[in-house]
């Protein structure tokens, strides 16, 4: 359940899959394969990225919390990209070494701004908050160079302020990172709506410290309840949102 928008003060917003994207992954590693002599569907590695995504990312994590880094960020990164290459057979004629070295460059890649686009629905939603006073803050689990992407794509000046896991030291669904977010912003859990698109990081998370939660689903392949564009916050009533 959420309440009625103009009813919070602020606005914190998840970033990966919930502001940005990078619409063609599949696209960008087929090509990257083709430079290096390996030819590969462009429809499975679509299905291995959506497989990958779901054993490593989309998994329910409510203990055991560690400190994050940008290493750390590398590593789960680097772990996902040698799934996919491996699935995709490269280790039939890449050695060990080839591949260790072609997933961190694929972690450069999906990391670097050109990559990525803004969802259309961002700029006309945050460009309607601002005309409505809210406050806008960013708590992403994402690379350091999540800030250079968000000015690359002209929203950056939007959010104050903007909660990194690898530059904090914490990352989702630790419930820390929103305590950190309410500190630095001097504001109460009360007075706070969150989005994102993870059930566990975007949802159970910020509830841990009374911050209502709001679930955006992006892709197909994304189950379970939630509203489809940013604007719906700013269109529909509160309450509990439609099912898909």
């Amino acid at each position: 359940m959420r309440r009625e928008l103009n009813s919070y003060k602020m606005i914190y917003l998840d970033a990966g899959d919930t502001l940005v994207t990078i619409p063609a992954a599949q696209t960008i590693l087929k090509q990257y394969l083709q430079l290096r002599a390996v030819d590969r569907d462009e429809d499975h590695i679509n299905e291995l990225f959506t497989e990958a995504f779901r054993l490593f990312y989309y998994v329910e994590k409510k203990d055991n919390f560690v400190v994050c880094s940008p290493e750390s960020d590398r590593e789960f990164w680097v772990n996902l990209y040698h799934y996919v290459l491996h699935k995709l057979g490269v280790h039939e004629d890449w050695t060990e070494e080839e591949i260790f070295n072609c997933c961190h460059e694929l972690y450069e890649i999906f990391t670097a701004p050109e990559y990525y686009d803004l969802f259309d629905d961002v700029k006309p939603f945050l460009e309607e908050l601002k005309k409505q006073g809210f406050r806008i803050g960013i708590i992403s689990n994402f690379a350091p160079t999540l800030k250079a992407i968000l000015a690359d794509k002209g929203v950056l000046h939007y959010f104050d302020p903007v909660l990194v896991s690898t530059e904090v030291g914490l990352e989702k669904p630790d419930p820390a990172i929103f305590r950190l977010a309410l500190q630095m912003a001097d504001v109460e859990a009360r007075d706070v709506l969150y989005v994102g698109d993870h059930e566990t990081n975007d949802i159970w998370a910020p509830n841990q410290v009374g911050i209502d939660a709001v679930r955006i689903i992006r892709y197909p392949y994304h189950t379970g309840d939630g509203i489809r564009s940013l604007l719906e916050l700013i269109q529909e009533p509160a309450g509990e949102v439609r099912p898909n």
